[in-house]
């Protein structure tokens, strides 16, 4: 069962009566307020004294109704599980690296040549980042034979955190003095790495696709002795398709936090560290210091901020972890560190900063299932409008205000384009999470929306969502084919 408020802002708004006139009559406080707006439970007192103020009974004010929500809900916790993962690094390099580690460990041996198969967006996403924990070595070349030297498949996207000195220098022996052949593959998945490895007379290849860590085949010596079945996969991603954003909202507030809160808790703190980092160290381009250079100490400054230093670091080779969101550590940057800021400036207590951050990741997967993973659309555009509407949650914004958040933001910046992980991505970050808080701003504060039928916005959010996903995965194909292209010529 689930308590819903629909007929007490249904009173208000037929009244006249503005939500903070009712907090004033009716004695209650601010988290009060944000809690009715979120359909939680509220004392029983509350309800009587604002019964008292409308001169109404409690049934005229709320509901008690089935809960439709137990099957969407576990099924949005295990999208969860499976996205909050910790990277130390670009998560592309990352899989290259983890195909290296794999291959070496199935060959038993560290291999004569190498060859890596792989799609345009691995390469576009993999050239011109920094591989953690080899001081400063960038591309494919470094991403393989750091994973051949040093990687721990075991240990998934962290798969280079424990690099040594003896191993870095290893590495760079192993580039000048093997062979390492780089195949760019058309008509595959932007997920797709196939690395072959040999030693002597022994051979072995892993192949991955549609997921950084997603195996979908081994062989050794050419013989196949592991192939994924695709029925299984195919069931898996079957979930995500259940994401809308009025669920989402609804499993925000209602979820049990048990066991989602140390993923969240790890998050928050994985994040904020690196971002610190960030601001602290020499990274990157200082994008982050540079914000707060340019314009000052404003809560929405130091939100975008910290955003865009986190990813300084990570795009400059910092080895500290991150979590990451929808297979990128830099949409988990852009969706979690402006709702972390928020929560620090008005000091909420950490459950409320939690429901935030599952409203926000779970609104970045859902505009990333239309996308896909990897685009010419940047990513961290979906993640820091997610980051908005995970702020107007924090901030008391109902299912309306966040909506229109989206929307108004979706509106304003759905142009960035891909091309690939490097230092510029945390001015991306920067420029989106500001408009994503624009977006916020314009429609709680000042009560304007862009509506649909302007553009490529359509009426309802779930639908703008579609249409920019269709624009991403189908109408930018050959943006994406164009700047894989010029990528490639300035090798």
């Amino acid at each position: 069962m689930m308590i819903n408020y629909n007929r007490l802002f249904k009173t208000l708004t037929d009244r006249g009566i503005k939500k903070m006139d009712l907090k004033n009559a009716a004695g209650i406080g601010t988290s009060t307020l944000a809690k009715l707006s979120h359909n939680q439970p509220v004392a029983m007192e509350v309800m009587v004294r604002i019964c008292s103020v409308l001169n109404c009974n409690i049934g005229d004010i709320m509901d008690i109704i089935p809960d439709k929500m137990d099957s969407i809900a576990a099924c949005y916790t295990q999208i969860l599980k499976e996205e909050l993962l910790p990277s130390v690094g670009c998560t592309e390099p990352n899989t290259l690296a983890f195909a290296a580690a794999k291959a070496r460990e199935i060959l038993g041996a560290l291999p004569d040549r190498c060859v890596v198969e792989l799609s345009g967006n691995m390469f576009k996403n993999t050239k011109s980042v920094a591989v953690p924990n080899t001081g400063g070595m960038k591309g494919v070349y470094a991403a393989v034979a750091a994973g051949l030297i040093a990687g721990k498949a075991g240990s998934g996207l962290e798969v280079l955190a424990d690099i040594t000195e003896g191993q870095r220098t290893e590495l760079k022996e192993y580039i000048d003095s093997h062979y390492i052949e780089i195949v760019l593959r058309e008509q595959v998945g932007t997920l797709y790495v196939s690395l072959y490895a040999r030693a002597g007379g022994e051979s072995a290849r892993v192949t991955i696709d549609g997921g950084h860590l997603h195996i979908v085949g081994i062989e050794k010596n050419d013989e196949i002795i592991f192939e994924a079945e695709r029925e299984e996969e195919l069931k898996s991603q079957s979930k995500y398709y259940l994401l809308n954003i009025e669920d989402i909202v609804q499993y925000a507030n209602t979820v049990d936090l048990g066991e989602l809160r140390p993923l969240l808790e790890r998050q928050a703190d994985y994040n904020r560290a690196i971002a610190e980092e960030g601001l602290a160290g020499d990274w990157g381009a200082n994008v982050g210091k540079s914000i707060l250079a340019t314009f000052g100490n404003g809560i929405q400054f130091r939100a975008a901020a910290a955003a865009a230093a986190g990813c300084d670091a990570r795009m400059g080779g910092c080895g500290m972890p991150v979590i990451i969101m929808s297979g990128s550590g830099n949409q988990g940057l852009a969706v979690s560190l402006p709702v972390i800021t928020y929560a620090d400036e008005i000091k909420c207590p950490k459950d409320e900063l939690y429901r935030a951050l599952i409203a926000a990741n779970l609104a970045t997967v859902h505009q990333k299932t239309s996308i896909g993973k990897l685009s010419a659309f940047c990513g961290a555009v979906s993640a820091s409008c997610a980051a908005a509407a995970g702020v107007a949650y924090l901030l008391g914004g109902d299912y309306e205000i966040i909506s229109h958040t989206i929307v108004n933001a979706l509106a304003i910046v759905s142009g960035i384009v891909c091309d690939g992980a490097k230092p510029s991505c945390a001015g991306k970050i920067g420029v989106a999470v500001l408009t994503g808080l624009l977006g916020y701003n314009l429609f709680a504060e000042m009560n304007q929306q862009f509506y649909g039928g302007d553009g490529i916005l359509s009426q309802g959010v779930d639908k703008t969502i579609s249409n920019v996903g269709d624009m991403a995965s189908k109408g930018m194909r050959e943006t994406d084919i164009e700047i894989i292209k010029i990528m490639t010529e300035n090798c």
